[in-house]
């Protein structure tokens, strides 16, 4: 067993609030935390991705769509497809990412 807490976590090596909660060879599951108005820029990445809203509200961009989300949805995005975030509301939106190698 091993046990992880936002305190404890690895921060991630970017300018965000983001904490490494678990990492192995198959998966790695990410902690964010976007304030107001902060954005990951498009981007694409090899490995498979599953986001889940914790809190807050904000836009997930997939390609050349934009979707408004919000608490307990779930979104998953293939290998090498374009992806960002952002938050457009004036509270924080947090979201679990789930890379799957």
């Amino acid at each position: 067993m091993h046990l992880t807490t936002l305190e404890t976590a690895e921060k991630v090596p970017f300018n965000l609030d983001g904490h490494k909660m678990f990492t192995n060879e198959k998966v790695e599951l990410v902690h964010l935390a976007l304030k107001p108005n902060e954005e990951i820029a498009l981007h694409a990445n090899p490995f498979d991705v599953i986001f889940f809203v914790l809190e807050g509200a904000g836009l997930v961009l997939f390609e050349k769509e934009i979707f408004n989300v919000e608490p307990n949805t779930s979104i998953f995005i293939e290998k090498d497809k374009q992806r960002g975030m952002r938050n457009h509301s004036n509270s924080i939106f947090r979201v679990l990412v789930c890379k799957v190698f």
